[in-house]
């Protein structure tokens, strides 16, 4: 019979939660637990087993999954005498599943006790694709590393091997950028689209079908024409994310002039409604100073209950 490696998972949020029941389904021993007491005991009922604490989590388990919302988080929960990296054991893997700064993530590997291994890989795909097991994860690491924890993350979907620890940070951020630019300029497509006399329901079709489309056409849309604009990833987390990407950007030789609009008009939903909203109040604000309206009869369900 094979041996399945004990996980422990930790950061039951939006994300992490739907990750974490994807590998009880598939059968392995998880250990989960979040600071919040609700989301570990939901996971319990759910049929993982419950830890006390990120370091018991990490101290019992063979392979350690963290999804956290920000890096200061990462290093809150892994970091220092008392933190969950410290208590790993000797051949085991901490797996980053948090868009984290790739220079941080290798400052916690240098600390990890000898024999621990440590790979980052954030992942894409919004929470249906964690519910579905449909995420894409960008896997950095060592290649033994890389081969032990692939088949269980594999468990939520595809796995994108990107080299070194720290190009799964990377390749993940490369990808946000290109999703805040698209995000951006959709609702500006539509704003020109219906300031010219042309249908919203007729705009969204010919985007789709032509040179226009994108995964934010087809999968984002839809929280724009419900008008909740989608409260499961706020505009606070675009905004790290845009900074970790302004950071990758001071190596590249060149003006990233799209990427820069991009975060300024981000700022701006987020001054105007505030850091805690949906993310695609980005085109909440361009309705607002339009004066138009991109509500769109429709069975709009939430992505997140699909």
């Amino acid at each position: 019979m094979t041996h399945l490696p004990a996980i422990g998972f930790v950061g039951l949020g939006n994300m992490g939660a739907p990750m974490c029941r994807r590998l009880v389904d598939a059968g392995y021993p998880v250990l989960a637990f979040d600071i919040n007491p609700a989301a570990t005991r939901a996971l319990g009922e759910y049929g993982a087993g419950l830890a006390t604490s990120a370091a018991d989590a990490a101290r019992r388990c063979d392979l350690l999954l963290t999804s956290l919302p920000r890096p200061d988080h990462v290093v809150s929960v892994m970091g220092g005498k008392d933190g969950a990296l410290e208590a790993m054991k000797p051949g085991s893997i901490w797996v980053d599943l948090t868009t984290n700064r790739k220079e941080l993530v290798d400052q916690l590997a240098a600390t990890a006790p000898e024999g621990v291994a440590v790979v980052d890989c954030p992942v894409t795909g919004a929470v249906d694709g964690a519910r579905t097991g449909k995420l894409t994860l960008f896997l950095g690491g060592d290649e033994a590393s890389v081969a032990r924890v692939t088949p269980v993350l594999e468990n939520m979907g595809l796995v994108i091997p990107c080299g070194q620890r720290g190009t799964g940070n990377v390749t993940k951020l490369v990808t946000n950028q290109l999703w805040f630019i698209h995000a951006a300029a959709l609702a500006e497509g539509f704003a020109l689209g219906m300031a010219n006399g042309v249908a919203l329901e007729t705009l969204w079709y010919a985007i789709k079908e032509s040179v226009g489309d994108s995964f934010v056409a087809r999968h984002d849309a839809p929280s724009i024409f419900a008008g909740h604009f989608d409260p499961s990833f706020s505009l606070g987390l675009c905004l790290k994310d845009l900074g970790l990407i302004r950071e990758l950007a001071a190596n590249v030789t060149a003006d990233l002039a799209m990427t820069e609009a991009a975060e300024a008009q981000f700022q701006r939903a987020s001054d105007r409604y505030g850091p805690d909203q949906g993310e695609l109040h980005v085109a909440k604000q361009i309705e607002d100073d339009a004066g138009i309206s991109m509500r769109m009869t429709g069975d709009w369900v939430p992505h997140w209950e699909k």
